[in-house]
């Protein structure tokens, strides 16, 4: 099992200034030579990056505290001390820092940020050499650094994507991404196959879509059941949703309306974002069980009010139709509707 972690604890600090320096020229025929103490540097800073490549917190597991380097101290001969190097903190798109007491969000990471500056490095104290005057020619004074700051985090990650897939376990989700985009998630015939958050990109002509595919939910999820309460959060990351409905299961009618009482109940805006019906694997019952094209026709009737539409990822059936679908859903006309 993939080892995915969406929350982390941290402890940054960013370094402090170096010493100022105390120091005399030393020269040969120079008696009384004046104050050459040089500056301390300053302290490193802490810096967080987005990088596209990461897809979870683990790192920040692994290593807990983050701390920049010290500036250096200043030495005699007007020699300014060495900076301190930053620390530089890498962290996926949808990235949000939060303060560990507070709760405060402090930085809300979209899919492309520069590298943001969270915490500044002391300054380094002034040597000797500035306290030189006509009164004091030999001042024998100089400034320590200032101190870095520290700071306890909480960072979190929310998957930010255009259209959410969300449905039952084993409805599809999987194969219909690994179908119409660049991801590969694990695919298999039993439930909770994904249980990590899966993107990818589905691209229709000058249009890229991302989609993301939600480990399964089941009844109960928003109070803690099955592993979607773990993930509901991430649905709220997305701008639309597309639900899929598997027609091979008996609960073919109801699955829409359980699955929006748990978003409902997690959030009400989830079940307010556009969205699509899906109702999957339409070339399963011909055999005389059941007829996958009959149950899809009930589903609209159950539903008039919504967009419904069938496909079969094994058979291709449907599959031009709905990634037009989605691309009229994530269009920004659909987004504010």
């Amino acid at each position: 099992m993939d080892k995915f972690a969406d929350e982390a604890l941290i402890d940054v600090s960013s370094g402090s200034g170096g010493n100022g320096c105390v120091a005399f020229r030393r020269e040969k025929y120079v008696p009384r030579g004046g104050p050459s103490g040089g500056d301390g540097g300053r302290g490193g800073a802490v810096i967080f990056e987005v990088r596209r490549n990461l897809r979870t917190l683990a790192h920040l597991r692994f290593k807990q505290s983050f701390k920049a380097e010290n500036g250096r101290d200043g030495e005699g001969s007007q020699r300014y001390g060495r900076n301190g190097e930053d620390v530089v903190i890498p962290v996926p798109p949808g990235t949000v820092l939060k303060d560990a007491g507070t709760g405060e969000i402090l930085r809300d990471f979209g899919l492309e940020e520069s590298p943001f500056l969270f915490l500044k490095g002391g300054n380094g104290g002034w040597g000797n050499v500035h306290f030189k005057s006509s009164v004091t020619q030999a001042p024998r004074n100089a400034l320590p650094g200032k101190p870095g700051e520290k700071r306890r985090l909480r960072v979190e990650i929310q998957v930010l994507a255009d259209i959410g897939l969300v449905g039952f376990p084993n409805a599809g989700k999987s194969s219909l991404l690994d179908r119409f985009t660049n991801a590969r998630p694990k695919i298999a015939p039993y439930p909770f196959t994904t249980k990590i958050p899966n993107l990818g990109v589905l691209t229709l002509g000058d249009q890229d879509i991302i989609l993301a595919d939600i480990p399964g939910l089941i009844e109960g999820a928003s109070k803690g059941a099955g592993l979607g309460i773990r993930f509901l959060k991430h649905i709220s990351r997305t701008a639309a949703l597309t639900f899929l409905i598997d027609l091979s299961q008996d609960n073919y009618l109801e699955a829409f309306g359980v699955l929006s009482k748990e978003l409902k109940a997690f959030s009400p805006d989830l079940v307010k974002k556009p969205r699509l019906l899906v109702g999957t694997k339409t070339d399963m019952g011909e055999s005389g069980n059941f007829s996958p094209k009959e149950r899809l026709g009930e589903l609209c009737i159950r539903y008039p009010g919504e967009t419904i539409l069938g496909v079969s990822v094994f058979s291709g059936e449907g599959l031009e139709e709905l990634a037009a679908g989605l691309g009229r859903l994530a269009a920004p006309g659909s987004r504010e509707a």
